[in-house]
């Protein structure tokens, strides 16, 4: 698939804080039964910056799939002079939106994935963990913990003992998502490398056993010799031969399909 096929078919505003506007980037499938599914990925980049570009590969198959995908915007520290609770912020304004606009986007309410890598996949996380942390001014009677959370190599502890300590000095634990688990939370999968140096594998495994401790459904894939962002696919990262891209959108198929999101079987080759 050439690169300029790997476009939005729209964009929609669903937030505007002081005097940034923050964008959804849609993805619409040809066909669909309506109302369908939707996805909501949010991008990495350590809460300072990055680009909803990353997931665009990962929309675009999916809404060859059927799926509503979207890319979402978030504030970050390099543009808006923000912090990783304004992320969490504007990421569970995000799943709130995508449901409030369900009839505009012809989705179902109750079918909305949170989905996301490094930073973004922390973010899609906080929105099934934090109650906290909402934009008074939305309409709090509209849930925004999603149905579903999906995460590639995701910060999991926000404390000395993982990544991002520094950025959220004096309030270590409080968006650090295994201090976060409780019970009676959505279906997770995960997806992350053995070989990480940014975001620790002990993270990932630890993690998933307070979840399952927890008696929620959590599945981890671990990739040996994997490092940071190596579910990435080659229209974001240019060195990638989309081997890892579809080994974990083939896993994403799967998950989704046993969810009742999708039908049929994957079209992608893992």
């Amino acid at each position: 698939m050439q690169s300029q096929e790997y476009q939005p078919t729209k964009k929609i505003l669903y937030k505007v804080v002081d005097s940034d506007s923050l964008y959804l980037h849609v993805f619409e499938p040809e066909t669909i039964q309506k109302p369908t599914a939707a996805i909501v990925f949010f991008f990495g980049g350590g809460w300072t910056g990055g680009n909803p570009k990353q997931f665009y590969q990962q929309s675009k198959y999916l809404a060859s799939r059927g799926m509503l995908a979207i890319s979402a915007e978030y504030r970050v520290k390099n543009v808006h002079g923000t912090t990783p609770f304004d992320a969490v912020e504007d990421a569970k304004s995000a799943i709130r939106k995508v449901r409030e606009f369900a009839p505009f986007l012809e989705i179902d309410p109750n079918k909305v994935v949170a989905a996301g890598g490094s930073a973004g996949g922390h973010l899609a996380i906080c929105t099934a963990l934090i109650e906290e942390l909402d934009n008074p001014d939305e309409n709090l009677k509209i849930s925004s913990i999603p149905n579903a959370v999906i995460g590639y190599n995701p910060v999991f502890d926000t404390t000395e003992n993982g990544y991002g300590a520094k950025k959220v000095a004096g309030r270590e634990t409080e968006i650090s998502p295994c201090h976060q688990v409780k019970e009676n939370l959505p279906p997770m999968l995960l997806f992350h490398g053995k070989a990480d140096k940014t975001v620790p594998f002990e993270n990932a495994k630890r993690f998933n056993k307070l979840m399952q401790k927890a008696k929620n459904d959590s599945k981890l894939f671990a990739y040996k010799d994997q490092g940071h962002g190596f579910f990435n696919g080659s229209f974001f990262r240019k060195k990638s031969d989309d081997t890892f891209f579809n080994e974990t959108m083939y896993q994403t198929d799967l998950f989704l399909i046993k969810l009742g999101y999708l039908s049929s079987e994957p079209t992608i080759a893992n």
